[in-house]
């Protein structure tokens, strides 16, 4: 689709006239025209306010004209799970996954390799060429040439410490002690829990940024540990098989 198909259809999937769209980019309605003929096509701060107001990229603005491909894990990126800086808008060059709201989530590669390799294996790979391919392509991503000017000596690390240790001093019952945190992206790991109302409820956005990881239960079986957290709470529950019959077993705010 070329910019003036795409900027008409968001119009009006939004119920938006040319008048209400010019107001909220503080344009004229006869420049709204104007894109939708493809006589022209909006500026880059127009862009920004087009992309912001619709939640979708510039490059899909634009007709999809670039391959996106997120520059820490190398995963070729769509709108629905692009990152984003601190003020809500998207930043084409990360996944939700290494990117949230302006911080990266990893610092040190071999722990996202380890992460990336458990999803590929099987897919193609086995677990020794995943392993090679990462450790090939990971060096050439500009995240990871640059992270020294990148990266935050050190600050989301520490917050990370901080969090585990305050998740294993809960001493849950039956859940190993916790050794690390990956992103994990809220649509999919938002289950749905059983109230004894019998009322359904989830607890998290499905588009956020969580930290959380899944352990294997002391006590044996198949019912696993997830753990999610972030800034103002932890969730710890238990599940099987592809987050089956989950159970709350504790949501403490921070």
């Amino acid at each position: 689709m070329s910019t003036k198909d795409i900027i008409y259809e968001l119009r009006t999937k939004h119920g938006l006239s040319q008048d209400e769209l010019a107001e909220k980019l503080f344009v004229t309605r006869q420049a709204v025209s104007r894109w939708e003929n493809g006589e022209t096509v909006p500026n880059t701060e127009t862009l920004k306010l087009l992309s912001k107001l619709f939640d979708v990229s510039i490059n899909t603005l634009l007709g999809s004209p670039r391959k996106l491909v997120c520059q820490c894990c190398g995963m070729p990126l769509e709108d629905a799970i692009i990152g984003r800086n601190a003020d809500g808008t998207l930043n084409e060059d990360y996944c939700r996954w290494c990117y949230a709201d302006g911080t990266y989530t990893y610092s040190d590669m071999d722990d996202l390799i380890d992460v990336c390799v458990k999803h590929m294996a099987g897919d193609g790979f086995t677990e020794e060429q995943a392993r090679a391919y990462m450790k090939q392509l990971l060096p050439t991503l500009d995240y990871w040439k640059r992270y020294k000017e990148l990266g935050d000596d050190g600050a989301f690390d520490a917050f990370k410490a901080k969090l585990i240790e305050e998740i294993n001093a809960l001493h849950v019952e039956g859940m190993p002690r916790l050794e690390k945190l990956n992103a994990l992206v809220g649509r999919y790991v938002n289950l749905e829990y059983r109230l004894p109302s019998g009322a359904a409820v989830k607890f998290l956005d499905d588009g956020a940024t969580y930290l959380g990881n899944q352990l294997e239960c002391e006590f044996g079986g198949e019912r696993c540990f997830g753990v999610l957290a972030n800034m103002d709470f932890i969730l710890i529950a238990t599940y099987g098989k592809d987050g089956a019959e989950p159970e709350l077993v504790l949501y403490k705010k921070r």
